[in-house]
This record gives structure tokens, C-alpha cells and sequence, in this order.
């Protein structure tokens, strides 16, 4: 008999559980009821980054580990040059939407400091929720804290502005209702 790997065995248990939701389980207002192969979905355990944001960003944002990508990737843009992703992904188990930001390999090599934040925007309440801010970060993947959102219309918020930048670049991912 065979044995599988920790990372295996978490992500069949997670496959598992998620082909037992029904499919109105997206609450959020997604069109999927569970991860998609492009969606992001994985262990929390392995490196940062755009196509695969679960690392310690999220451990440390209490990021749930079935969280996966609701609606549409925003692009941040500065001075016509795309600078960073922003993601909404949601969290059946926990209930919650999360905003997610990748800032750009591209952006990261020409300035080693900028100011970023990152949060789900309530079309409701009109407020951000869940907002963390970093100054001076040369991080690349940051998450936005959990948002007991998941009953409102919604969009993850992100913001990149290097050094001597007078306004802020910004970028919403699709609005889910």
C-alpha cells in the first residue's frame, strides 16, 4: 500500500472537502463553488507569489487554507507600467473575503522601498475592512485581514506607491456581489 506526502494528503483532503459543498456554497457571489486548477488554491505551506500567494504572508494575515479567488484580477498601473495584481479570494470554511496584493518582480527590482496596503472594499458600507498597511516594505505578497464580508458586494482594494510618489496607484479585482 502507499503512502502519501503531507502535501498530497492535505490536498486530497482538501479536494475531498470541497467536492462535498453544494454548489450555492460560494456565498460571496461566486460563479464557482469551489477552487479552480487557475485559482490559486494549495497548501498554505510553500512560497509567496502571484500564482501561488499561500505562504507565511497569509499564515501571519490568519489567512483560512481553503481560501481560493472569487471574481477578476485588478492590475495596479504606474506611469503606464503594470506594478501589481489584487485579488479577492474567499474562505467557505471560515466564511470570510480576503484582499490579496502581489507587487511585481518588475517594480521590486527598480525600488527596493514602497508603501503598500491591502483590504476588501464593503460596497455596502462603503468602508474598507480588514486593511493592513506596510511602510517602507520591500515584501512582494501581502494579505488584507479576514472580512466577515460575505453577505455584502465586494471587491479586494490594493495600493503600491514608491518613494517620492505624489499620488497612490491603486487597483480593485472585480466587484462580487
Amino acid at each position: 500500500m502507499r503512502t502519501l506526502s503531507p502535501v498530497k494528503g492535505a490536498l486530497v483532503a482538501a479536494a475531498c472537502a470541497m467536492a462535498l459543498l453544494p454548489a450555492g456554497a460560494a456565498q460571496a457571489g461566486d460563479s464557482t463553488a469551489g477552487p479552480t486548477a487557475d485559482s490559486g488554491a494549495s497548501p498554505m505551506n510553500v512560497q509567496d507569489s502571484d500564482d501561488n500567494p499561500y505562504g507565511e504572508a497569509a499564515e501571519r494575515a490568519r489567512v483560512c487554507n481553503d481560501a481560493y479567488q472569487i471574481g477578476k484580477t485588478g492590475y495596479i498601473v504606474r506611469k503606464g507600467q503594470r506594478i501589481g495584481s489584487v485579488k479577492q479570494f474567499y474562505s467557505p470554511r471560515c466564511n470570510r473575503n480576503y484582499g490579496y496584493l502581489y507587487v511585481w518582480k518588475s517594480f521590486r527590482q527598480k525600488h527596493r522601498y514602497y508603501s503598500t496596503n491591502i483590504a476588501v472594499y464593503d460596497f455596502n458600507t462603503k468602508k474598507l475592512v480588514g486593511l493592513r498597511v506596510w511602510n517602507r516594505t520591500s515584501q512582494a505578497s501581502f494579505w488584507s485581514y479576514p472580512a466577515n464580508t460575505v453577505r455584502h458586494c465586494t471587491a479586494a482594494r490594493g495600493v503600491i506607491r514608491a518613494p517620492g510618489d505624489v499620488k497612490q496607484n491603486f487597483a480593485y479585482s472585480s466587484k462580487r456581489c
